[in-house]
């Protein structure tokens, strides 16, 4: 096939330079904050290949290589082959479970010689690759049930692989691709769900031991059940034209929720939570029974989420103290209050806000930040090496970080939405999500806001893999947008 030019428009014309822009420019702070994070008074050579510093820089110059090269290729090529890239990559991914090698208790590198390979950065691309291919294929609907569960399990089978290499904190970034789907038609009740399941997490184990009123009652689990109880009508009040059960399911709440709480506070001290449990269940009746009277799905849709609200809420104590293991169990309960550990879970964070503070406005200046000099920070050239910024460039140097940062999500955004074909829209939104869960978890944790689950910051953080994945994913997406204006012979 050969190309022709479109009002003289050519590749190199199309490509958003913008973006590219930017893109050099966070490299190059990048590098920067990666010589101020592994800079050593013994070792002054930034540019020495057996330094972070000097490695890094022959990292970023193969990620400007690997970006030239998919410029240069086709763009019919990742729509033709999304699938047959996206199988190799499952295998690949599949075959590392069983990598004799473990790295920080983790089998998700392939040692290939001095080379170090994680395969779960480069599944990022070839997953959005696979869902755009699917998702932009004639007739498709995500609000078609089956549809729906094909594009799940797209995202779902490379994170359970994810997690048989042990590396939870990857295989969390694919639920990234839930914002996509919204985007591209998902109904907001499942993504208000994926938030409920979260608050329901959160105030449940933070206020587990706290008592209400000094009542044999978990604060927590009384605020958790209001919580099912408050969702389930007002998404019905939301979804149905009659108001009569709606109002009905209210009154039911707060009259039986008023008066197991004075009872319980005046005449015997009960756990009121066997009366919370009795009015979802009615709730429950009330949603299944509409749902056969008058025919409408939706009302069986709320009733299955406040069962499944349930479900998650009664499951989740277990997960937490069966399935996770110890390390994880202890950041959570570090970054919910629950626990103060300033010497084991809770000192990478610890540091890291030290290390933050320090920079107080302007910062230290390159190089001159004794945090990280003296080696507190764990990490601190890869899963917290905004510490660095903060400390060296102040808050002015990390407030131009996130703001390139932003204006890079923005420009994700405008490039998205001008694509001609869902194909480039659904990749380019994949894109978007991606770079949105690495930025807001990455320096959530560095600032003690998210748990810590040990992924990295994009461009910034030390290793070739993540750069390289990074730049795959963003370029694809590049060469996608530049052949827009093209006409083909």
């Amino acid at each position: 096939m050969a190309y022709t030019k479109n009002n003289g428009i050519g590749i190199l014309r199309s490509l958003d330079w913008w973006t590219i822009i930017i893109y050099l420019l966070l490299l190059a702070f990048g590098w920067m904050s990666v010589c101020g994070a592994s800079y050593s008074y013994e070792d002054t050579d930034l540019l020495s290949l057996s330094s972070r510093s000097g490695m890094q820089i022959v990292w970023i110059g193969t990620s400007i290589c690997l970006g030239f090269i998919i410029l240069m290729m086709d763009d019919r090529f990742f729509d033709t082959f999304g699938f047959v890239i996206y199988i190799a990559l499952l295998l690949l991914l599949f075959a590392t479970i069983f990598n004799p090698h473990e790295i920080k208790g983790s089998r998700s590198w392939l040692v290939l010689g001095p080379l170090r390979l994680q395969p779960a950065e480069f599944a990022k691309f070839a997953t959005a690759l696979a869902a755009a291919k699917l998702m932009s294929a004639y007739g498709f609907t995500l609000s078609r049930t089956r549809d729906f569960f094909l594009a799940c399990m797209i995202v779902i089978t490379p994170m359970l692989l994810i997690i048989g290499q042990k590396e939870t904190g990857s295989a969390l970034v694919y639920l990234s691709f839930f914002l996509m789907f919204y985007r591209e038609g998902m109904p907001g009740a499942i993504l208000f769900t994926g938030v409920a399941m979260i608050a329901y997490f959160v105030v449940g184990t933070r206020y587990e031991a706290t008592m209400l009123w000094s009542l044999p009652t978990s604060l927590g689990t009384f605020l958790v059940m209001l919580m099912i109880q408050l969702f389930t009508i007002g998404m019905a009040h939301l979804g149905s034209k009659k108001r009569l059960p709606v109002r009905q399911m209210l009154l039911v709440t707060f009259v039986a929720t008023t008066v197991a709480l004075l009872v319980s506070k005046f005449i015997y001290a009960f756990d009121i939570i066997w009366v919370q449990l009795a009015v979802t269940i009615y709730i429950i009746a009330t949603l299944l029974y509409q749902a056969l009277r008058e025919r409408m799905r939706k009302y069986l849709l709320f009733a299955v989420f406040s069962i499944g609200s349930l479900a998650f809420f009664y499951s989740s104590s277990y997960v937490l103290n069966n399935i996770l293991q110890h390390h994880q169990r202890e950041r959570i309960n570090v970054l919910l209050g629950l626990k103060e550990d300033l010497s084991g879970a809770g000192y990478n964070v610890h540091q890291s806000q030290i290390a933050i503070g320090s920079g107080g406005l302007r910062g230290k200046g390159f190089l001159n930040g004794t945090q990280t000099k003296l080696k507190y920070v764990p990490e601190q050239d890869t899963d917290f090496i905004f510490c660095t910024v903060g400390e060296e460039e102040g808050f002015l140097g990390s407030a131009g970080v996130l703001l390139l940062f932003l204006a890079l999500l923005l420009r994700l955004i405008h490039v998205a939405e001008r694509q001609p074909f869902k194909f480039g829209r659904i990749y380019g939104y994949c894109v978007l999500s991606i770079f949105m869960f690495h930025l807001f978890i990455n320096v959530g944790m560095v600032l003690g806001l998210t748990p810590v689950i040990g992924i990295p910051l994009p461009f910034f953080s030390y290793g070739g893999s993540s750069l390289w994945g990074f730049t795959i994913l963003l370029f694809i997406f590049l060469r996608i947008d530049a052949g827009r204006n093209l006409v083909r012979q």
